[in-house]
């Protein structure tokens, strides 16, 4: 796993993205998640913790964050089509890497190692 993560680095470098900016921006183009609070509990982040990742990628013109006219001390966040667009170009590289790295597996010793990294990373922890 850690070895997959640091292959992804370079990736997300070359498309302006820290690891938290390319969660935020997945977070955004994959679902209804509308404000920070909301964000933050998605990803798993202290929503205190996200703001410098928020305002790093408003400032490069990936997502808005606009008040929610319901409540001026909300924000609502969205993400832009070039905030889309980096974050699927990152995705696409970033799975292509996955595939030839695990690609070195038999079938089923890949289907293993997935099942399991897809549960540990679904798993609640302290």
């Amino acid at each position: 796993m850690r070895r997959l993560m640091n292959a992804e680095q370079p990736v997300l470098a070359e498309h302006g993205l820290t690891m938290w900016g390319y969660v935020v921006l997945s977070a955004l183009d994959d679902g209804p998640v509308r404000t920070q609070a909301a964000l933050a509990k998605a990803i798993g982040a202290d929503k205190t913790r996200i703001i410098g990742t928020l305002d790093t990628l408003q400032d490069d013109g990936l997502i808005t964050r606009e008040p929610d006219p319901k409540d001026r001390r909300v924000r609502l966040l969205g993400i832009t089509d070039a905030g889309r667009a980096a974050r699927r170009s990152a995705q696409s590289k970033i799975q292509a890497q996955e595939e030839r790295l695990l690609g070195r597996l038999p079938a089923g010793d890949r289907g293993a190692f997935l099942r399991a990294a897809r549960l540990l990373s679904e798993a609640e922890w302290p």
